[in-house]
């Protein structure tokens, strides 16, 4: 079975309390929250306080996936703000292992992500670290892009290595996911979909997430 995690950034941010209740009706496993510096992309989103709001909203588990230049600067803010999760990238951190356990040590589940057009070769060796691998699928930064097919590879070399150890690591694939393209994304490994506008522009969210969870 494969997990849901709408990423909010594509809710309607004027019926914010309604949407998110919609994620709760429907079943969704976790909630994907894109925070972004305009820095490490080119686009800036929310902080804390948004964070904090949609943790007063549910009691849904809270991915929080920081595109910041310097992320580990707003882990404790983030962690006050009622993150369960915190990934950054392995584009500004090459060697994450003291993050991955600053943010252990802090009651979090810690995640590296890497974009598309890295090589899995520089998260593989952390992954041992790591509750959770974020394969972006489309350059981070702005939501509606088309899925990059060649990301595919990474997600099976790191499920293979995962598997080969025994790791409990978990892959989320994240950018251009939708019901067209979700069973070969959960085919190459993957155990957690973000899906953004393909989850919040569907018809029926709870059909799309019975679909993914039956993957």
């Amino acid at each position: 079975m494969a997990k849901i995690a709408p990423s909010v950034l594509a809710a309607d941010f004027a019926r914010l309390g309604e949407e998110i209740a919609d994620c709760d009706r429907c079943g969704v496993d976790l909630l994907h929250l894109d925070i972004m510096d305009g820095h490490f992309v080119p686009n800036i989103s929310y902080g804390p306080s948004i964070v904090k709001t949609i943790n007063k909203l549910t009691d849904r588990f809270l991915d929080v996936h920081l595109m910041l230049s310097e992320p580990e600067k707003y882990f404790e803010a983030f962690q006050k703000a009622g993150a369960d999760s915190i990934t950054f990238h392995i584009e500004v951190h090459p060697d994450p292992r003291d993050l991955a356990m600053r943010l252990r040590e802090m009651g979090l589940k810690p995640g590296i992500s890497l974009n598309p057009d890295a090589k899995p070769e520089s998260v593989i060796p952390y992954l041992d670290f790591f509750d959770l691998l974020l394969v972006m699928s489309v350059f981070p930064g702005f939501g509606g892009q088309s899925f990059i097919e060649s990301t595919l590879d990474t997600v099976r070399t790191a499920r293979k290595y995962i598997d080969e150890r025994g790791l409990t690591t978990e892959i989320e694939v994240d950018g251009g996911v939708g019901p067209e393209n979700a069973d070969r994304v959960v085919e190459a490994g993957a155990d957690i979909l973000v899906m953004g506008t393909a989850f919040f522009r569907h018809d029926d969210r709870m059909g799309l997430t019975k679909m993914v969870q039956e993957l």
